[in-house]
């Protein structure tokens, strides 16, 4: 039986989670982060999608992304095969790299939006890697706190919900999340 197409539409957003075969690390160190955030600035530049939100854990990743033009299974073929021929390469491995196919699910409402956003902010605390989401270097919470300004990320979606694009207040909003 043939697989079941995942849903698309332009201007889907969705949350899309990828873990390790067998729950094994995908990075390896720093290097391997960024070579796949590097991957992820390709893909989306031949791809015109927008990156909303981002974390890097060793063993799996989560991404918000709002598509455009092309469908989600092509823009996460080409960054997982990408990804997974330099780690094989890098590493002398042969065989699966990620742990059957990734999860998707479409955001369809502005308080889910916000809701992923700091859900996947915080997986570095939940951990216990780290104390506040704004110590880890391998989100895009660094963007969102003024800190990191790349080509990668797209804040505005996100900070359109606040008062004035309010980076200060959504970040109160994603650390008010924090509390036990």
């Amino acid at each position: 039986m043939p697989r079941k197409l995942r849903t698309w539409f332009p201007g889907a957003v969705y949350h899309i989670t990828c873990r390790g075969n067998r729950r094994q690390n995908i990075y390896l160190n720093a290097q391997d982060k960024q070579v796949f955030l590097n991957y992820l600035l390709e893909v989306k530049q031949k791809c015109k999608f927008e990156v909303l939100t981002y974390c890097l854990m060793d063993n799996h990743y989560h991404l918000q992304l709002e598509t455009s033009t092309i469908e989600i299974s092509r823009i996460m073929q080409l960054l997982n095969t990408r990804y997974a021929i330099y780690f094989n390469k890098r590493y002398e491995l042969v065989g699966h790299l990620f742990q059957g196919r990734y999860g998707s699910e479409i955001i369809d409402s502005h308080t889910y939006m916000l809701d992923v956003s700091r859900y996947i902010h915080l997986n570095p605390v939940r951990a216990g890697i780290v104390r506040s989401p704004g110590d880890y270097v391998w989100s895009s919470y660094l963007n969102y706190l003024g800190v990191k300004n790349d080509a990668l990320v797209n804040t505005e979606r996100i900070l359109s919900y606040f008062d004035g694009h309010d980076s200060l207040a959504y970040c109160e909003f994603v650390e008010a999340g924090s509390d036990p």
